[in-house]
């Protein structure tokens, strides 16, 4: 590592005396199920064996992580914040101000159960230059936020760790989620991943079960006699204990969608702050995030197919903060469009209202998309059927109609595709007035985009070969975390889109505006 100027010694600072003993308990925990899991294969099960294994690890790994943390510091310069790591390689890191989008807070469980809070400097870089200081307490963190936050806005301001949390008076609730509107959208968060969880968890331990538990004819096996058992009460029965089977995937999925809504979105509080909007949640990982308004560059509106029918919808916003998280903005996760549009108004967007001029997509892009779907299925269907009428006599096993239900089916499924994709064009629309876009698409779980013309980023005009000839195209804008996209557009209409946001974001001096 090269050479640096020397700092003030009196600059650095170290991370809480108890980050270790968190780092600690949390690198024990993950060290408990591999050596009890070894300790049980070798089927001489002893309490003294298992101390004598644990008791050691856990002192090196207290050792260790005492270590790292002796070896940890950070400082906030007058330009940058540095971190420096390492045991045994010494890692110096350093983020300009300018290029830092937010400061968050997070609270594992178990640094939770400390009282420490991990500072993450967030650059919007998808995750690649970010900075985490891992652990001080809570008034430290504040501090360091308040501080970092106070040296981008051109501040001379130093970091002190008594500092207080900003007061609690100047925030303005705009949504919150009692525990009955916590249990509500639990209910509509179906979720099978409990299962998928499970078999990754028997795929990677199946060494200490006493059968295999892929060997599918030792299953048919076991089923063997309970099924003819079964068979034996007839066909309604049998549709009873299928349904009850199904009950209880039910129920399963339910309880999971609950318990996953449950850790997340605990106490979420979403609040409008001097600084932007804060918003808290978690049981178990406890999260505050503070969005700065000016930073918001979209909003996305989604709902589901059931929870439509309710009337329930949720707000995520697009900020030059975001990363590669996808629900790390997500402001109104379940509430009504009463309780959505002031939180709308406040991030300084405006919904589509009656007079909102929609456009739908090309009419030569929906048939292209048609065509494209259900002709390459057709053609394998009249395939089929050909091959079936030379050879389908001479296959054994198989009845003499099996090359017509099979280009029958080929077709049938052509068919449905390309309603669907007529579907989907009928609800693809865009608008676009003097300060915003609109991008509506989804059939059975619309969404809705709403951006700035000022904050984009950049605007594209994609054309594929066909579209070239057929006088269509894709207008995609460039937002934090990705793109914004209308497509099958009118050539001459996707030109004048370009030429109007490109004309909005040149008439701003951005090098004037605060921030």
């Amino acid at each position: 590592m090269s050479a640096e100027p020397a700092l003030p010694a009196e600059g650095w600072r170290r991370t809480s005396p108890l980050s270790f003993l968190v780092g600690a308990v949390t690198s024990l925990r993950g060290a408990l199920l591999p050596v009890a899991a070894a300790l049980f294969t070798s089927r001489n099960w002893d309490w003294g064996l298992f101390l004598a294994v644990l008791v050691p690890a856990f002192c090196l790994i207290f050792f260790f992580r005492w270590l790292a943390w002796r070896r940890f510091r950070y400082r906030l310069g007058e330009s940058d914040v540095r971190v420096e790591r390492g045991l045994f390689n010494r890692t110096a890191r350093s983020v300009p101000y300018e290029r830092i989008q937010d400061v968050s807070l997070e609270q594992a469980f178990v640094p939770r159960l400390f009282g420490m809070v991990e500072v993450k400097f967030e650059t919007g870089a998808g995750g690649r230059d970010e900075i985490a200081i891992r652990y001080v307490d809570a008034a430290e963190a504040e501090a360091l936020r308040e501080a970092v936050r106070a040296q981008k806005g051109g501040l001379v301001a130093a970091l002190a760790s008594e500092a207080a949390p900003p007061a609690e008076e100047q925030a303005r609730t705009l949504f919150a989620m009692n525990p009955r509107r916590l249990m509500t959208f639990g209910l509509f968060e179906f979720s099978l991943v409990v299962f998928a969880v499970l078999g990754g968890v028997l795929q990677q331990f199946d060494f200490l079960l006493p059968f295999d538990i892929w060997d599918f004819e030792a299953w048919l096996g076991l089923l063997a006699g309970p099924g003819h058992r079964l068979s034996e009460f007839g066909l309604a029965t049998q549709a009873i204990g299928a349904a009850l089977a199904l009950s209880v995937l039910g129920l399963l999925g339910l309880a999971t969608g609950l318990g996953r809504t449950v850790l997340r979105d605990y106490g979420f509080r979403l609040e409008e702050t001097p600084k932007g909007l804060r918003r808290r949640r978690g049981l178990l990982t406890r999260t505050d995030v503070v969005m700065p308004l000016h930073r918001v560059q979209a909003l996305t509106l989604t709902t589901g197919i059931v929870r439509r029918r309710f009337g329930w919808h949720g707000l995520s916003v697009v900020s030059l903060a975001q990363d590669a998280k996808s629900e790390s903005h997500v402001v109104v996760p379940f509430g009504t469009m009463e309780e959505i549009a002031p939180v709308v108004n406040t991030t300084g967007f405006a919904l589509p209202g009656e007079a909102t001029d929609w456009h739908p997509a090309s009419r030569r892009q929906r048939n292209d998309s048609i065509a494209l779907t259900v002709l390459p299925l057709v053609l394998i269907a009249g395939a089929v059927a050909g091959l079936g009428v030379v050879f389908g006599a001479r296959i054994e096993g198989l009845p003499a109609s099996w090359p017509l239900l099979a280009a029958g089916g080929l077709a049938a499924l052509g068919g449905l595709l390309g309603v669907r994709e007529w579907h989907l064009w009928r609800h693809r629309c865009h608008a676009i007035d003097a300060r915003q876009l609109f991008v509506r698409e989804g059939w059975l779980a619309p969404h809705l985009a709403i951006a700035s013309r000022v904050k984009l980023q950049s605007v594209e005009i994609a054309q594929s070969p066909l579209a070239r000839r057929r006088g269509y195209a894709d207008v995609r804008f460039g937002v934090a975390g990705g793109k914004l996209e209308m497509h099958g557009v009118p050539l001459e209409s996707a030109r004048a889109i370009r030429a109007a946001v490109l004309d909005s974001i040149a008439a701003v001096d951005f090098s004037r505006l605060p921030g």
